[in-house]
């Protein structure tokens, strides 16, 4: 499986999966009171089914634990994510 990178796109909340240099999916959020609720995920048709959503999932909630956000998973892939790793769910103590 190739790897993508996953880039944070802080201006429009979400994360970017680019596979060589191409964008090809987006883990939309928003950020409350309560921590950062994942709202949206996508990969593009073409691209599902090769673990690009996981590795794009993992790398949002890395970068939302890094920085103190509890993850709130609101869209079915990041919510199956969270149940499968409830590690996740825990934010590191700062």
């Amino acid at each position: 499986m190739a790897d993508i990178a996953t880039e944070h796109d802080t201006e429009h909340h979400r994360y970017v999966a680019v596979l060589d240099g191409e964008p090809i999916g987006e883990l939309v959020y928003r950020d409350t009171d309560e921590g950062r609720v994942f709202t949206h995920s996508e990969i593009l048709p073409e691209h599902e089914h090769h673990g690009f959503g996981t590795q794009m999932v993992r790398a949002g909630l890395d970068d939302t634990r890094a920085a103190g956000i509890r993850p709130i998973g609101q869209c079915s892939l990041v919510r199956n994510f969270l149940a499968e790793h409830p590690d996740y769910t825990r934010v590191p103590q700062r």
